[in-house]
């Protein structure tokens, strides 16, 4: 059951997962989405590209996320934007989640 109006715990709403990367979409529009991720340790997403910007919020753990080939590491807590067209890449430096929000316009 879907609970609408009722504050949500972004940390427990994504579990972690051995060896794995889990997403779950909670918003998803024509201006932009809102997804959450749990990575397990040493877990990442390769380099790549997006024509959009995107906002990394994270919520639990520790990433080395590099962008146009400069690594830097975000913790629990902090954001981070990631520029459109810019090659980027995460890894997980210990089970961190995520939230990250992708703006199309």
């Amino acid at each position: 059951m879907k609970k609408e109006n009722v504050p949500q715990n972004l940390i427990e709403m994504v579990e972690y997962q051995p060896d794995s990367v889990v997403s779950k979409t909670l918003l998803e529009k024509k201006t932009g989405t809102v997804t959450l991720f749990a990575f397990s340790q040493g877990q990442g997403l390769s380099e790549h590209t997006a024509p959009f910007d995107a906002m990394v919020c994270v919520l639990d753990g520790a990433v080395e996320i590099t962008i146009s080939g400069v690594p830097t590491t975000a913790r629990r807590g902090e954001m981070l934007i990631m520029p459109a067209d810019q090659p980027h890449a995460l890894k997980a430096v210990e089970d961190f989640k995520m939230m990250l929000i992708m703006i199309r316009t």
